[in-house]
């Protein structure tokens, strides 16, 4: 280990401190835990790891400095250039074109095939930027027409880094059609937020040598804060679309560890000031819904109406932040989420679709540990817990019935994010759901039941920058308030709390880096509402194997912890790699506002990844992956293992190809018995395919596939899926993608009964077959005007066979774990639907059980008019069906199952939505 990097790496400054101080604060949580007693033992070994693969992996970095270009613009007075693409304004002779761009793919750092350039000025109110991407051959230039921010053909984007904090840029793309994208490059390049929406200018022309971009882009888009003179981070890119190939004017590397750090830049930005924006959207919805009418209910007359207002805002506070508002919100215009069948005791997780919430969610989101894995989806801000459903159903008996509100209103909310010129990045979110009411009626009286208290969700996030970017010291807090005054809704938490700290480092030209958080959580509610957190699908306490948990029906508050400890080298080479633990408490809760599905675990991983991204052979590019994980619950038992290894890239006549591996280890399942003790499970082998024809045609095929199939074959799944996407000219798009899923499990839950004082879990065989189909069309009539259709029919059918309980869960061998029912223990009474079970055969019924054999139908889909008939402003029309339905067979038939599908009778929402944008 060289004096050099013990200095640079800072680790003995940064890390150390933070490893004691955790240690520290997670005493009191885990006193009654092994991870005290770990942490300590652990952390000069995590110091001695972390240095000696420093110092292994270190001689593979490249030290190669790039130089910086830098462009000087000129100030544009009285008379700015007009925006109309042909770039013959005066005022565009004030500075000289600047080319000199350099190949990114797919031959990094070789001249590209078509030249670039490019002009700025400024006035104080705009940036304005010409753009003149050269061709020689310009009836090849590719315009597709398409909505905002789904750009397709050739294309050119502008970057600022107007923080000049070498992390955050603001891009502003346009292709030759003269299609907008717009994007926050936040986390040096890392994660691209295309949900940004600002308001500026761009028009595009082609001429007999180019097609050219000219933009405006007003001051109060952007963020900088107040100098006499501004040096901004600026990179201009190009995309020539039928060759694949794309070009820079600030040449950065392939092997780069980040992209904005290395932007060349822009000079000679003088006396201009931050200009203060306010967008006032005031908006109103029609909207009018037609569904099967039903005699007797009052609440399903056929058809109902409704007329509602709302208000939608930014106000930039000051130079570098902004406040977003929204008052009485409404998403009709979103698409609907795809149809799926979770037999599992989890929660499915949706991506948030609502444009509130998408904007700026990097800013607020506290990700516990990256990839793709189970756990990659765990954080302390999950935004679509704001507005859920209704968390409570009445029961209703006989000659009642119940109008249920799909979702929580939100009664508003705002959001303040920015990032100062100190380097503090700031996230504020507050939000206030409505008091929500079911409506029932019995016997032609009606009442109110209350089904979701008022709540206030609250989310802080702040990050600090130092060493230009380099050292990221940042925090979050959550906080979940109800107002619960109905007993009935005594199992949700009055109150919930999370906060974390997090600290990342890289050094080497930002080679190396060095990643830590820890968060906690605190849940406070009546005995039955820690009750229900200790018994959840998360943790069950009640485990009679769990000697390490302690299930106490007469708490009233709950605490837990959780982290991520990873190391890694992310460029530099063709060689990158990471390794690192991750950890949940068993008493961490974050579903009140964030996202958890596993707590009780730990996971070590190793991920070492290898890319060759110049053409060779039948390849343009290559990436092989490996990787290898171990995880234990808090007592230390070995609970899962495995690896895999997959490798995806594109060939040299552009079709693209992934495939992989994935060998899973035998592990012990803490949730398969719903609250009993863990079952073993054997390994299983893993495989997946997926090949995609060249995506610069008019015609787009792919195909893929995956397979799992254990040891013993006690579960065997396969699921196919294929795509066509046709293109017939550059206004419309269709896309057909069907996918078919096989999957047998011999041990699926059904219940669980008590026979003899002894608690039987139930399970059973399931074949189960799943068809799905998803449509889209898109047609884009102009940059401003477009229709979309996406539509989903689904069918899955489950049928379940071979009965039987487990008898020893953790039994070596396989046959060993569970009794089959035998023909003289079971019978079947088809009228009442039931499965009678008289275990000792005295012709006694003990228990029952209910078929659970299933047949599940849904239809979604959603036709959306957007027409953005000036800046801002948008105006909706949408059409939305639904039909669902369900079946007890349990027979998957392709043909009868579409006609039943069909059949049944459809919820239709028409909608109208407009809204106005005052820019004051």
């Amino acid at each position: 280990m060289s004096p050099e990097l013990w200095q640079d790496s800072l680790f003995l400054n940064y890390f150390l401190p933070f490893l004691n101080f955790f240690t520290a604060c997670s005493q009191p949580f885990c006193r009654t835990m092994s991870l005290y007693i770990w942490m300590k033992k652990m952390k000069k070994i995590l110091a001695i790891l972390f240095l000696v693969l420093v110092s292994l992996s270190q001689q593979l970095a490249s030290s190669n400095a790039i130089e910086k270009k830098i462009y000087t613009t000129k100030r544009v007075n009285p008379h700015p250039p007009s925006i109309d693409g042909k770039l013959d304004d005066p005022a565009w002779e004030k500075v000289e074109w600047e080319g000199g761009f350099i190949q990114s793919k797919p031959y990094e750092g070789k001249e590209p095939s078509q030249q670039t350039a490019f002009k700025i000025l400024y006035d104080d109110k705009n940036i304005y930027v010409a753009i003149r991407a050269y061709d020689t051959e310009p009836k090849k230039i590719e315009k597709r027409m398409a909505r905002r921010d789904e750009l397709e053909g050739d294309q050119v984007e502008v970057s600022l880094d107007s923080y000049f904090d070498l992390r955050t840029a603001f891009a502003f793309a346009v292709n030759a059609a003269g299609v907008k994208g717009d994007s926050v490059i936040s986390e040096d390049g890392m994660n691209k937020d295309q949900s940004w929406d600002p308001i500026w200018e761009v028009r595009t022309e082609v001429d007999k040598a180019s097609w050219n971009a000219e933009m405006r882009i007003p001051l109060s888009q952007l963020r900088f804060g107040n100098k006499e003179e501004h040096i901004w981070g600026l990179q201009i890119t190009r995309s020539l679309f039928r060759k694949d190939e794309g070009s820079y004017w600030q040449f950065i590397p392939k092997d780069s560890p980040g992209l904005v750090h290395m932007f060349g830049e822009l000079r000679g930005l003088k006396g201009i000031e931050a200009q203060r924006q306010v967008e006032i959207l005031p908006y109103t919805v029609g909207k009018t819904q037609s569904f099967k009418r039903q005699v007797g209910n009052p609440f399903a007359t056929g058809r109902l109406n409704n007329l509602m207002a709302g208000l939608d805002g930014k106000i930039g506070v000051t130079s570098d932040l902004t406040l977003d508002f929204t008052i009485n919100p409404d998403f009709g215009q979103i698409e609907a989420d795809p149809s799926v069948i979770n037999l599992t005791a989890f929660e499915t997780y949706y991506e948030e679709k609502r444009p509130f919430f998408i904007e700026g969610k990097n800013i607020l989101s506290f990700q516990i540990m990256g990839g793709d894995g189970d756990f990659s989806s765990d954080n302390l801000f999950y935004s679509r817990r704001i507005g859920r459903s209704p968390q409570f159903v009445p029961q209703t008996g006989e000659n009642a019935f119940l109008d249920m509100p799909e979702n929580t209103s939100i009664l508003g909310a705002f959001k303040l994010t920015g990032k100062t010129k100190s380097g503090l990045s700031i996230g504020i979110l507050n939000s206030l759901t409505a008091k929500e009411s079911a409506r029932i009626s019995y016997l032609g009286q009606f009442s109110d039941e209350i089904v979701e208290p008022l709540t206030n969700y609250f989310g802080l996030r702040l990050q600090k920058d130092l060493n230009q970017g380099k050292t990221i010291i940042g925090a979050m807090a959550t906080a979940t308030n109800r107002n619960i005054k109905d007993s009935h809704l005594n199992f949700l938490h009055d109150a919930a709390y999370s906060g974390g700290f997090d600290f990342y480092h890289s050094w080497k030209n930002r080679t190396y880096y060095f990643s830590f958080k820890a968060l906690f959580s605190h849940v406070r509610g009546s005995p039955e509402a820690i009750l229900r957190t200790q018994e959840s699908p998360l943790r069950y306490f009640q485990r009679p194997d769990a000697k390490h948990l302690e299930l106490d029906p007469t708490r009233t508050s709950l605490s837990g912890h959780g982290g991520t400890i990873d190391f890694g080298k992310g460029g530099s080479g063709h060689f990158m790699f990471s390794t690192g633990v991750t950890w949940r408490s068993p008493g961490l809760e974050l579903n009140d506002m964030g996202y958890l599905r596993y707590a009780d675990k730990i996971m070590q991983w190793l991920w070492v990844g290898y890319r060759i991204w110049e053409p060779f052979s039948i390849f343009r590019d290559i990436a092989i992956n490996f990787n290898q994980w171990k995880g234990w619950d808090f007592s230390w038992e070995n609970v899962f293992d495995g690896g895999n290894i997959n490798l995806h890239g594109q060939f040299k006549n552009y079709w693209s190809f992934g495939m992989g591996i994935n060998r899973q280890g035998e592990g012990l399942q803490s949730s398969t018995l719903r609250g009993g003790p863990s079952l073993r499970r054997e390994g299983g082998w893993n495989t997946s395919y997926d090949l995609q024809s060249d995506n610069r045609k008019k015609i787009l095929l792919t195909v893929g596939g995956s397979s799992f199939i254990r040891d013993n074959k006690s579960t065997i799944s396969h699921n196919f899926h294929l795509g066509s996407t046709y293109r017939p000219n550059s206004a419309l798009t269709l896309s057909f993608q069907p996918f078919f899923e096989i999957q047998k499990e011999e041990l699926q839950y059904v219940g669980e009964q008590n026979f003899d004082a002894k608690k039987r879990y139930l399970f059973a065989q399931i074949d189960q077959k799943t068809l799905g189909l998803t449509l889209r069309l898109n047609c884009s009539l102009t940059p401003d005007l477009s229709i979309q259709y996406y539509g989903q029919p689904f069918i899955s059918a489950g049928k379940y066979s071979r009965f039987r309980y487990i008898t020893n869960s953790r039994a070596k061998a396989y046959k060993d774990r569970f009794h089959i029912y035998r023909g003289d223990e079971i019978s079947y009474d088809e009228e009442i639907r039931l499965f009678h079970i008289d275990e000792d055969r005295n012709g006694s019924f003990y228990y029952s059980i209910e078929n659970p054999n299933f047949n599940f139908l849904e239809f979604r889909s959603n036709l959306v008019i957007r027409w953005e008939y000036r800046p801002g402003s948008v105006l909706f029309l949408v059409w939305s069906q639904g039909r669902t339905g369900y079946l007890s067979n349990g027979n998957f038939s392709f043909e009868n199952d579409f006609q039943e599908l069909f059949d049944i009778h459809p919820h239709n929402v028409f909608l109208i939505k407009i809204s106005y944008c005052f820019n004051l």
